[in-house]
């Protein structure tokens, strides 16, 4: 099952290698890692996605928190949270096909951010379902070449 962990730590070089190289340690794919400034900026905030349970996630964290660079760190699967994500596809659109990925895109909430002669590069955010609905309907048209950002997660309230 995959859990989302928010971690936060201090902005400062090697952080990140630290903190992927105790989670690979263990045997567990990151699925997607995203890495931004906060408020405050000595510190980075790290969302990770990881494939595993909650007993493993639970070891994870305590040793994660044994790390002298890492603040906190939480798993937000359970808890109260919104996610988001950011996709870029690049769609082969013919002509005749522009004015339906369009439409569709609008239907998505999502931005048409380059038009080429043969492609058009539709930007979107949203959750998981969401983007992968919009992959299965884009997916017709030929999906050329798809960049995903990864989950960046916060809790609510």
């Amino acid at each position: 099952m995959s859990r989302i962990l928010s971690i936060w730590v201090d902005n400062k070089p090697g952080v990140l290698a630290r903190i992927a190289g105790l989670v690979s340690r263990r045997g567990f794919n990151i699925e997607s890692l995203a890495v931004s400034d906060t408020e405050d900026t000595t510190r980075s905030h790290v969302t990770m996605v990881v494939d595993a349970d909650e007993i493993i996630v639970e070891q994870v964290t305590k040793q994660l928190n044994k790390l002298i660079n890492v603040y906190k760190v939480s798993d937000l699967t359970d808890a109260d949270h919104i996610d988001r994500e950011l996709v870029l596809f690049k769609v082969s659109a013919e002509a005749a096909q522009r004015g339906e990925i369009i439409e569709l895109a609008s239907i998505f909430r999502a931005r048409i951010v380059d038009v080429a002669a043969n492609t058009l590069t539709v930007e979107a955010t949203g959750t998981t379902d969401k983007l992968e609905a919009m992959e299965n309907l884009l997916d017709a048209y030929g999906i050329k070449e798809i960049i995903r950002s990864g989950k960046i997660a916060i809790p609510r309230g």
